[in-house]
């Protein structure tokens, strides 16, 4: 009797770990990608190419989306997704967290695809105008660098204005409301609030920030299935080029995806930057500048490497680049 319950005993465990093994196994073949409600990855999901490449890979695709850098960057640190895109700014205050990510990839610079906005008929004039008074903007997003930037460039302490944090649909009410004085947001809010609002461009990123987006993975993630990430990286490269040379097309295919007239998605489109390869030292620089602004603004807590969290692709993915 007793060797009759052990064998089932063994039988039961097996079975479990048989199931267990599935699960695991299941979960390492389907790559969870975060995205926004704008950027190349919103067309690469529309198009459906990498579902495609990828099924020939034996890998799955689940989308998720998020309504800003910080956010998606909070999901990729939880483990709830294995790759996202963000502005320039989230990976530093994620990094600064403790997230165990890497920097993969980035796209060009696209400086008019963030900006400093006022209501049509502020009395505020020029960034200089702004000390003493409200700004709303998404903490750690992309813009946050902006405003910084903004406010060095103009003679200002960040300590001269009164910062409210808010998400972009939250930062909208309030700044519809007059409860703000400006408003640092991104494409296609920032395109959205000209054409629906009459905002005015206070300030842009031109001639003091580059506004890349980044893509970024999980470390475990991009360590074990590099050729994967090649595959996502040379995808988004792909979109990226048809975007570029097809604004309409994209603008009729992403506007119902966005919920946006045709012409803010258009405006939105031919303000980004197309083109995603693997990091340069230039870029690397670029962003430990940004690490460093914030450590010195105290609003990060410590000091980062940059250069520490880059993915080095093997030589065979860097090759065929």
């Amino acid at each position: 009797m007793r060797t009759v319950i052990l064998r089932r005993g063994l039988v039961a465990l097996f079975a479990a770990a048989v199931t267990f093994g599935a699960i695991t196994q299941a979960q390492a073949e389907t790559i969870r990608i975060g995205y926004q409600k704008y950027g190349t990855l919103v067309l690469l999901k529309a198009k459906g190419t990498l579902e495609k490449r990828l099924a020939a890979q034996g890998v799955d695709v689940q989308w998720t989306e998020f309504p800003g850098g910080p956010q998606l960057l909070e999901g990729l640190n939880v483990g709830s997704i294995d790759f996202g895109v963000t502005g320039e700014t989230p990976p530093v205050f994620a990094q600064a967290a403790g997230a165990d990510l890497l920097y993969v990839a980035y796209e060009p610079p696209a400086p008019h695809s963030e900006a400093i906005l006022v209501p049509k008929d502020s009395p505020i004039k020029s960034v200089q105008d702004l000390k003493g008074k409200k700004v709303v903007l998404n903490k750690g997003s992309n813009v946050h660098y902006l405003l910084v930037r903004a406010l060095e460039d103009a003679g200002l302490k960040y300590t001269d204005i009164q910062t409210v944090f808010l998400p972009p649909a939250d930062a909208r009410a309030a700044f519809e409301r007059g409860s703000v004085d400006a408003w640092v947001i991104w494409d296609p809010y920032q395109a959205a609030a000209e054409q629906q609002l009459q905002a005015r461009t206070l300030r842009d990123g031109q001639g003091i920030v580059d506004n890349h987006q980044f893509y970024l993975a999980t470390k475990p993630y991009a360590q074990k299935n590099p050729e994967v990430i090649k595959t996502l990286v040379e995808e988004v490269r792909a979109v990226g080029d048809w975007a570029k040379a097809n604004p309409e097309d994209v603008t009729k295919q992403v506007s119902p995806l966005l919920g946006l007239p045709a012409d803010i998605t258009l405006t939105s489109m031919k303000r980004q930057g197309y083109g995603a390869v693997f990091l340069t030292p230039e870029v690397v620089a670029a962003q430990q500048k940004i690490a460093d602004s914030f450590y010195q603004l105290k609003l990060i807590p410590k000091p980062l490497s940059i250069k520490d969290v880059i993915w080095t692709p093997p030589a065979a993915v860097a090759k065929a680049q």
